[in-house]
């Protein structure tokens, strides 16, 4: 199944300065970017085709791939001057890199990749900037047999706040954790039917409008997860997650915990 992904957006909670270019997707954890633990998520579960919405800072996605060094994150033999690579990440992951503009929404940015999708009925779809442990083969299981447009991952809200209960006469009646609250957050991780472009206009937004319209009409359905997922929205939370990596506390690297094999490489620009 095809996997689109966006990553053209500013970032702008995540950069240092004015000259700091990078988009999100291409913050670090570890030794390696934001998207790509994002891609090997994918691709742990069979979902080897991707296709990249660009924007902002595209050359810096299109430079790390088209330059990858497998030795940095694989086992390899040094031998007579050449490497021998013993597992490898993306030999058989298929990349489509296509430009969708530096000020578009995430609807039109799918939008603009539709035709990439070859008209497969359904595709995923992924900010590219949240990790999780989340099963995705029972997340896209469960929607193949809905009939819906639509699948949104949701979690518990991630806010450390509490809510307050106020009376009238401004006494307090009850203090609430934000987390402790009956709401879900929208996760970032869809499926999606073909469907979902009847309902996202021109420069619209994926969840706003495609969402939102199929909600309406009962056609969208979510996948409740309780169990691991962080965003990187701001450099603490990506500091975060880089230090929890150093610690050997990645549990959204289900690749690792599986055991998932290496694969043989081709990246199409």
């Amino acid at each position: 199944m095809k996997v689109v992904l966006f990553c053209g957006g500013y970032g702008m909670r995540m950069r240092s300065g004015a000259s700091d270019d990078v988009p999100k997707p291409m913050a670090m954890v570890g030794p390696r970017p934001l998207i790509w633990h994002v891609m090997r998520y994918y691709a742990h579960f069979g979902h080897r085709e991707f296709i990249l919405c660009l924007g902002y800072g595209a050359h810096h996605i299109k430079d790390f791939f088209l330059n990858y060094e497998e030795t940095t994150s694989n086992d390899f033999v040094l031998r007579g001057g050449r490497t021998e690579l013993l597992s490898t990440d993306i030999s058989d992951w298929t990349i489509t890199f296509a430009q969708t503009g530096i000020e578009s929404p995430i609807g039109e940015r799918l939008r603009r990749v539709r035709h990439h999708l070859d008209g497969d009925e359904m595709f995923l779809a992924n900010y590219a900037d949240v990790l999780t442990d989340a099963p995705l083969p029972t997340m896209i299981d469960n929607f193949a047999r809905r009939d819906a447009g639509a699948s949104m991952m949701v979690v518990p809200p991630q806010s450390s706040f509490h809510c307050v209960d106020l009376g009238e006469d401004g006494l307090v009646g009850g203090i609430t954790a934000v987390s402790e609250l009956p709401l879900w957050e929208n996760g970032g991780y869809f499926v999606l039917r073909q469907e979902v472009f009847d309902h996202i206009p021109e420069d619209g937004d994926l969840v706003a409008d495609g969402c939102a319209q199929l909600a309406k009409r009962g056609r969208l359905v979510a996948h409740q997860h309780r169990g691991f997922w962080k965003p990187t929205d701001t450099v603490k939370e990506r500091a975060a997650l880089d230090a929890a990596y150093t610690r050997g506390e990645r549990p959204w690297a289900v690749w690792e915990r599986d055991g998932a094999a290496a694969h043989p490489a081709g990246v199409r620009a």
